[in-house]
């Protein structure tokens, strides 16, 4: 097979891989009736990888960071209130956190934004929920890509 026609299956190949991962996530975070089921394909897209080994890294720091970033942001947005001060202190709390539980930058940056969710984004409901659902909907877009990257591994050449 020609060099060109070869990497255009590669690129194919791969396409039709992320988009049943992310299509996954996304009917399995329906079906479970999860509020904001974005959130799903959205980790999975992040957490897709090349390899399996690469793909339980960034799974590991996305799910540490957002157990720290919904748990930091339910706690303080209940007991503080939802305003540009506590999100301030939670930020800097948040990193010391991940340093504390060397969990890494990239840790850091997906709890930042687990916390941004839970701290600044009005909602009728209570805080410990919407930190609930996020923990919910990140989990399950991480298991989805685990599971692709192990039944369906994309060849380590593709990138």
């Amino acid at each position: 097979m020609a060099a060109g026609k070869k990497q255009w299956v590669k690129v194919l190949m791969h396409s039709v891989r992320t988009t049943a991962v992310a299509v996954t996530s996304l009917l399995a975070a329906r079906l479970c009736r999860l509020p904001q089921a974005y959130w799903a394909p959205l980790t999975s897209l992040v957490i897709t990888q090349s390899s399996l080994g690469a793909a339980l890294t960034v799974s590991r720091q996305r799910l540490i960071g957002t157990v720290l970033g919904a748990t930091l942001g339910a706690v303080a947005a209940t007991l503080f209130g939802m305003n540009a001060l506590v999100f301030a202190v939670c930020v800097f709390l948040l990193g010391l956190l991940c340093a504390i539980t060397r969990s890494g930058n990239s840790a850091y940056r997906f709890g930042g934004v687990t916390l941004a969710i839970v701290v600044l984004v009005p909602r009728p409901r209570p805080a410990w929920t919407i930190a609930l659902h996020r923990f919910a909907e990140v989990s399950l877009g991480i298991l989805v890509a685990l599971l692709f990257a192990y039944l369906w591994p994309e060849p380590e050449s593709a990138s």
